[in-house]
């Protein structure tokens, strides 16, 4: 037995921990900078396997990091473990059926995410203790707030990730794939007018209309999208129109703006542009304005020497067996879409070649799991998504792949993605996950020049770039007290 097959086996026998993690992290389901148990239990688990655990780090009470080991390389492996508001949901149905009406669930995975990535960390333990000989560091960061938090970016600002060689991390998904090219970097502000409230018919006169100034801004912001760049997108939210009754001329509104772009400069210099339009719409109405930064992430920057690593970790690892009843839930949630054909995994919209190794499989088996690695591909083009992971990707090389958690085309951030996370499909995913990043880790380890290219193809793809915080340092997390 290789080196590496007796850690993707010692992943195996320690796999029940992992396991009722993931399950207890999945029934917490704590949202943004509020995951204490999640973040505990995790820190727990580093505690018993003989990390050193440093807890609170970057000011933030739910972030922490697991460090064991000694010199260099220093691999870092990413875990989140926050949930989504709003999306409880009975784990294993196929039908709507919320566990508590209105409460959290996790959406996105991430109760799979956390655990897998710790199973990876204890595992690269597991062969540096066993191989003395061998010099490195395994850094698990346990990183909370990903779903709109922007919880790496504080790390980052914190200068968490500055003494890491490479950064390695996955997300549960419905398929096996390294993920390759950018994402959208992406600020988040809150703009409120206040005006003065009048009868809209008797006094009109009086009244200065802070939904006038909403809609004027909203205007200027469609004048705008003429000059962003092409892959620049800007979209609104009405979190309080002012009220209901049309004869007031309503005196608050508050919007809610995301401006991404593939560059985290360019998504600054629009972010300023709109500021000025809210600022001349409250001018304009003569409504006084308030904005408030909330947060911001940068674009990933895309490693193809780690990605390859990654891959040929994704083909060693022992792939997931499923049973007949594990084909039979995929292929019945699968049927719980109210619209019928709209829905494809990420994969499938991301490559061609992807998408016909997909539809082949499903063309022979059915709509169920995806039960395949699919072969490598790298490109370069942004998609239109973002991530806190980006501000990683510009401190140290950094690479991400997909494992399968989830049935064939469920969509992230859906009940029916709760419903697949704390099931048997999900626990051999998050197992798979963490062999494959610990046989990553091992890799590194025993051919360090594979970090020494890693390093020199960051350098490149920086192309000058220096990693600037997009979060104003006056911008605290939104921790509760």
């Amino acid at each position: 037995m290789t080196a590496k097959e007796k850690i993707f086996q010692s992943i195996e026998e320690k796999k029940e921990q992992y396991i009722q993690a993931a399950d207890h992290i999945w029934e917490y389901a704590e949202t943004s900078f509020r995951e204490y148990r999640s973040s505990r239990e995790l820190a727990e688990i580093l505690e018993k396997e003989g990390f050193t655990v440093d807890k609170g780090i970057a000011g933030i009470p739910t972030a922490f990091r697991g460090t064991y080991g000694k010199g260099s390389p220093v691999i870092g492996i990413l875990g989140e473990y926050d949930a989504l508001a709003g999306l409880s949901q009975k784990g294993g149905a196929v039908e709507r059926e919320a566990v508590t009406p209105g409460g959290n669930g996790h959406g996105c995975g991430h109760n799979c995410l956390g655990t897998g990535a710790l199973a990876g960390a204890v595992a690269v333990k597991d062969y540096l203790k066993e191989h003395p000989e061998i010099s490195g560091t395994i850094v698990y960061l346990g990183c909370p707030a990903e779903e709109g938090g922007s919880g790496k970016v504080f790390m980052a600002r914190a200068g968490i990730f500055d003494n890491l060689d490479v950064a390695l991390t996955w997300h549960p998904y419905a398929t096996a794939n390294v993920f390759s090219g950018s994402t959208l970097a992406v600020i988040h502000l809150e703009v409120s007018f206040h005006g003065i409230a009048a009868h809209a018919a008797a006094t009109p006169e009086s009244g200065r209309s802070a939904l006038d100034a909403a809609e004027l801004m909203n205007v200027g912001v469609q004048f705008l999208r003429e000059h962003m760049p092409e892959k620049a997108r800007v979209h609104y939210a009405f979190l309080d129109a002012g009220g209901k009754a049309p004869n007031v001329v309503q005196d608050y509104t508050k919007l809610e703006y995301s401006i991404r772009s593939p560059r985290v400069a360019e998504a600054m210099e629009l972010c300023e542009w709109v500021k000025k339009i809210a600022k001349g719409a409250g001018m304009m109405t003569e409504t006084t304005v308030d904005i408030e930064f909330r947060s911001a992430l940068s674009e990933t920057i895309p490693n193809e020497t780690l990605e390859k690593v990654l891959q040929d970790n994704l083909e060693a690892a022992p792939f997931p067996v499923y049973t007949k009843e594990e084909y039979e839930f995929g292929a019945a949630i699968n049927k719980s879409y109210e619209v019928k054909g709209s829905v494809a995994d990420l994969a499938a919209k991301l490559n061609p070649e992807w998408e016909k190794i997909l539809a082949d499989r499903a063309a022979i088996k059915g709509w169920n799991l995806n039960d395949l690695v699919l072969p490598y591909k790298h490109w370069d083009f942004p998609i239109c998504a973002s991530t806190d992971v980006g501000d990683v990707s510009y401190i140290c090389p950094t690479a991400m792949f997909f494992a399968p958690t989830a049935a064939a085309r469920i969509l992230e951030h859906s009940w029916q993605y709760v419903a697949c996370n704390n099931t048997s499909i999900a626990h051999k995913g998050l197992i798979y996950a963490g062999q494959v990043l610990a046989g990553a880790g091992i890799d590194l380890l025993e051919n360090p020049e594979k970090v020494k290219l890693a390093k020199e193809e960051f350098i490149r793809n920086l192309d000058g770039r220096t990693y600037c915080c997009p979060i104003p340092d006056e911008v605290q997390p939104d921790i509760e007290k």
